[in-house]
């Protein structure tokens, strides 16, 4: 069953890696991680000081519902992600379970591969920014006459540096995606790419709801490319349902919607200290989160069980 209770950081006893927006990562031996995802929230780049409920747990049991589906196309850096098999693996976090529990991946530690892989199938976000100005995506030109939310067919990876802290993610061309992880990555992991959003994008599409763009992280280990991090999530991906699609304008998302709309009626530069956001925003926001998941799964978040892999099996 679910746990309502709202996780704003988790202080668990393991060494602490990485404290981000979102995930809270700890290690807990020589070449595994554990990574929590908590329900904190951000906005232009800034944690905002309400946490969403459920917001974590969506986010690491679609991940695992994903990934159980994708296994037999890629390999993943996901040991386990039901709480009795985490415990079995890693016994003293049991005094903690109420914390983690459905909230928590116990993954392969990896060498992340420094570039983020986009793929666009619709034309929104900074993609659409860009098109508008130049007619172009990261410098390389699309057609003319596209309207913004228009489907790109075939799609375009886009891919994107990643950001240090307190900058942006800059969209680069292929060619210089080669330039940083080599021709032969690149492509490999352009292939990758669209393999997984075309299987996302038709899944999403038998469930109503359209796969705009997504992102995906991959890292080497011991010589082999996993994907990394989180899997077609409404914080990785733009969801859009399908009964309110129209081009020509921006789209409602399955997403952290409501907060980004809030904000933009508030005179606020966008720079800590950020606003407090009213209770209203704060449930349509959960509630945005838990619809996305039982759209694409058909349970309830309450009700979900998560999945069981590898050697647990």
């Amino acid at each position: 069953m679910s746990d309502a209770r709202t996780i704003h950081r988790t202080d668990l006893d393991l060494s602490l890696v990485h404290r981000g927006k979102v995930r809270d990562v700890y290690r807990v031996d020589a070449s595994t991680l554990l990574m929590v995802a908590s329900d904190r929230v951000s906005a232009f780049d800034v944690v905002l000081p309400q946490p969403i409920p459920h917001k974590g747990e969506v986010l690491t049991l679609l991940t695992a519902w994903w990934l159980e589906q994708l296994e037999s196309m890629l390999a993943h850096h996901l040991i386990a992600v039901h709480p009795d098999r985490i415990v079995e693996r890693v016994p003293l976090l049991e005094a903690s379970r109420d914390v983690w529990a459905r909230r928590a991946m116990l993954v392969r530690e990896t060498d992340p591969v420094l570039v983020e892989c986009v793929v666009r199938g619709y034309l929104s976000g900074s993609a659409w920014k860009e098109y508008r100005a130049t007619g172009t995506l990261a410098g390389e030109p699309l057609p003319e006459g596209l309207r913004e939310s228009e489907r790109i067919d075939p799609a375009i990876f886009s891919p994107a540096t990643k950001a240090q802290k307190g900058e942006h993610d800059e969209n680069i061309t292929f060619d210089r995606m080669s330039g940083i992880v080599g021709d032969e990555l690149a492509e490999r992991l352009r292939d990758l790419s669209m393999r997984v959003y075309a299987y996302g994008r038709d899944v999403a599409e038998a469930k109503d709801i359209l796969l705009a763009d997504t992102k995906f992280e991959f890292g080497h280990r011991d010589g082999e490319l996993l994907l990394i991090d989180e899997v077609l999530t409404p914080d990785s991906s733009r969801f859009w349902p399908c009964e309110a699609y129209v081009v020509g304008r921006s789209q409602p998302s399955l997403d952290k919607q409501p907060i980004r709309d809030f904000l933009e009626t508030l005179d606020w530069d966008k720079t800590p200290p950020p606003p407090d956001l009213p209770d209203e925003v704060v449930g349509a926001a959960s509630e945005r989160y838990r619809e996305v998941f039982h759209r694409l799964t058909g349970t309830e978040l309450d009700a979900y069980e998560p999945p069981v892999f590898g050697d647990d099996r």
